[in-house]
């Protein structure tokens, strides 16, 4: 049981990381002194926040977007049906449903419910979220039987955490299919916890590959790695034990994570081995007679930190580091393509399918049945490409190139294959900061898109305007930004006598390779934009804006630089005169919580106010915090003393010092997070209300790592962001 105990009510700071943590106690996630700290804070923050005039209506506004029946339901083709997942007023758990095609294509299409979330939350006293579904593909002969498209694996979690649960599915029935006759993963486990980190996947349609934590194997080591994911893969057929299933291949304790799946394409069925090092860094096998005692394991033999693929009769590669073999060097960044036969064989000979540039890198590739459509960020800008393959697999034999047509140059462009096996139909989304989402569907090599649904406007955009603008950080790096705002505010003449003093809020991630691009957001025009604020994302070090040496540039001892960039961005918004140190506003979540950290204590000059969302801040104590050991690769080792010299210099926790003045500061994080400790958040308030610190905190129950389990959830959360940013950055009410 946790205990708060009786102390200083101003710790001595910068906290010494070899002496006892004053606030350890709050660690304890569901520890009764921790839960009522958080109740009392949650109440005061709720209080203060919460009594705006504003903050009801913002919230309204909000939820009104997020249930709208006119947003685009994202459907997946399954068999001859579409199939969504969908939360609104009246289905605050979701259900998922299913249309035909000809419908979906309606105003207003007939959706039939296959399985309800919120009736069996409420018959099984769970609050469960949805965490997706696996569907098995019919044999060819199945199809040509007439059989149906019937089993589905379905992961829930109880509340939102990262830990979740599997069940077999009926799609014909729409019933869960009870164990032993179906497939069930960690209903309950026996601590009375509901739920594990892992999965599983179909082999066929009586046998799944499990990874999970499965109890201490026979020598009574764990099954899970340091990390709390899984750490063994087995084969498990219907209807015996979980405790019969045959071991396919087993980690290390020190990997990451260890999963399987079979690839279903008629005459191309492959058995993968996939083991996650860390992360970026990982081995994938070919399994051949699996759980047999002739099961063989080969290794695809690539870098550890390149990405393998595989199509049919092609293998693709995707490199984070320069490959030097058979007497080339392929570029990091670089898309390699290779007849699969022949490189297993032993061949190295690849075609490069994309380099990158000093303004390009490769944003993903999507495989339809005869093609390949290749998305490339061009200064965070995308453009769609079409490769085709050689009829032949032959290795160096030329791929045929064609464009995709161009797209609103502040837009985002995303594409998705509707059935990559036997079709070349590709769904196309766009996005923009002030333009509303559409979906379409083209065939491959067709000249247009057919656009099949547009989401309305939410928020008035008269008068408003998005650009790309670049920084320069402290090393001379070029770092691009967008800002949204009225036009009037964004184009002000740098040298007008007064300055700008427009609220700004800057967003920012910067880690593990994510690029930030643009997208339409009906919550940020309602709340910011339509009522004067402005609204900008910087695209700094660490993200995967330009490939993978931007994101190298700000790992473990140059992580500076990210922040270093960040702070650039923020400077460069004032320079421009568009806004001042006390009406600028930032934001970052996770990794962007470890920024948002950052930023309050390295840079407090330069902003008005700072929201640290489900953060990291505590570096010394990450890696032993749930799934932290995982995130080493990213920030370093703070158990080892020459790297935790660099890692203390970007630990927000003690870098804190009370003789410093810092902006007010909203931590928000959620007691379900099982990925990022909620002690992070909470250890680093608590610190700050001791010194007497401009401090707001708020904790939702539910939620994991995404902060909210429904869309009541999300649009009090938001409210209380802008609601908070608008009180402090002077918003008018």
């Amino acid at each position: 049981m946790s205990v708060a105990p009786d102390q200083d009510p101003a710790p001595r700071t910068p906290l010494d990381p070899a002496a006892a943590d004053p606030f350890a106690w709050l660690e304890e996630v569901e520890g009764p002194a921790a839960l009522a700290w958080v109740r009392e804070q949650n109440a005061r923050s709720q209080h203060a926040i919460g009594a705006s005039p504003r903050f009801e209506a913002t919230r309204e506004a909000i939820r009104e977007v997020l249930d709208s029946d006119a947003r685009i339901p994202e459907v997946s083709q399954i068999g001859d049906l579409y199939y969504n997942f969908w939360r609104d007023a009246d289905h605050e758990r979701g259900v998922w449903r299913r249309t035909t095609p000809e419908s979906y294509r309606s105003a207003a299409p007939e959706w039939e419910t296959v399985l309800d979330l919120d009736a069996l939350a409420e018959a099984e006293g769970t609050s469960w979220v949805w965490h997706g579904a696996q569907v098995l593909r019919p044999t060819p002969e199945q199809l040509a039987a007439g059989q149906p498209w019937r089993r589905a694996l379905v992961d829930l979690s109880p509340g939102g955490s990262d830990a979740d649960v599997t069940r077999e599915f009926d799609l014909v029935d729409k019933r869960f299919v009870p164990a032993p006759e179906g497939f069930e993963r960690a209903l309950r486990t026996d601590d009375g916890t509901i739920g594990r980190k892992g999965g599983l996947s179909w082999v066929d349609e009586d046998s799944v590959y499990v990874f999970t934590d499965l109890g201490p194997d026979a020598e009574g080591r764990p099954t899970t790695t340091t990390a709390g994911y899984p750490r063994v893969v087995k084969l498990w057929r219907r209807g015996t034990p979980l405790e019969d299933a045959v071991t396919v291949y087993e980690g290390t304790a020190e990997d990451m994570y260890i999963s399987a799946r079979r690839s279903r394409t008629p005459g191309f069925e492959r058995d993968l081995v996939h083991r996650s090092v860390a992360f970026y860094r990982s081995e994938t096998f070919l399994v051949h007679d699996v759980g047999t005692p002739r099961q063989e394991l080969v290794r695809i033999d690539v870098p550890l930190s390149a990405e393998v693929g595989f199509h049919r009769e092609w293998l693709l590669v995707e490199l984070r580091d320069d490959w030097h073999v058979a007497g080339r060097t392929y570029r990091a960044g670089s898309l390699l393509a290779a007849p699969a036969d022949d490189f297993l064989a032993g061949s190295r000979d690849l075609t490069v399918l994309f380099e990158p540039t000093a303004t390009t890198s490769l944003a993903g590739a999507t495989w339809t049945r005869h093609h390949l459509v290749v998305n490339v960020l061009d200064d965070v800008k995308n453009r769609l490409h079409v490769l085709t393959p050689p009829a032949d697999p032959v290795a160096g034999a030329p791929w045929q190139r064609q464009d995709f047509p161009a797209a609103d140059p502040v837009a985002s462009v995303g594409t998705r294959a509707v059935d990559p096996v036997d079709s070349d139909d590709v769904w196309v989304v766009t996005t923009g900061y002030l333009t509303p989402s559409t979906l379409g569907i083209t065939t491959v090599g067709a000249q247009q898109i057919t656009t099949l649904k547009a989401a309305p406007a939410f928020f008035d955009t008269t008068g408003l305007v998005a650009e790309q603008h670049f920084a320069t950080s402290d090393d001379g790096t070029r770092v691009p930004y967008f800002v949204v705002g009225r036009e009037e505010t964004l184009r002000r003449p740098r040298h007008r006598a007064q300055p700008g003093t427009a609220p700004t809020l800057l967003y920012g991630y910067g880690g593990f390779e994510i690029a930030l691009t643009p997208s339409y957001s009906g919550p940020v025009g309602r709340a910011w934009l339509e009522r004067g604020g402005v609204y900008a994302v910087a695209n700094i070090r660490g993200g995967g804006e330009y490939g993978p040496a931007w994101h190298q540039a700000a790992l473990k001892e140059h992580r500076h630089r990210a922040y270093e960039d960040f702070a650039a961005v923020a400077r460069d918004l004032v320079q421009r005169g568009i806004t001042t140190p006390a009406h600028l506003g930032m934001e970052g979540r996770s990794n962007g919580g470890l920024l948002a950290g950052n930023m309050l204590t390295q840079h407090p000059e330069l902003f008005g106010a700072v929201i640290v969302g489900v953060p990291l801040l505590d570096m010394k104590r990450y890696s032993h915090l749930l799934a932290g050991a995982s995130w080493m690769a990213e920030y370093g080792d703070p158990d080892d003393p020459a790297q935790w010299e660099f890692v203390r210099r970007f630990s927000p926790y003690h870098l804190f010092d009370a003789s410093r003045d810092y902006p007010p500061v909203l931590f928000t994080t959620s007691t379900k997070d099982d990925r990022v400790h909620p002690g992070h958040a909470r250890k680093m308030a608590a610190l700050m209300l001791a010194c007497g610190k401009d401090v707001s905190y708020y904790e939702n129950v539910e939620g994991g790592h995404g902060g909210a389990a429904n869309n009541a959830q999300a649009a009090h959360m938001a409210a209380l962001h802008w609601t908070f940013l608008a009180q402090r950055l002077g918003l008018e009410e």
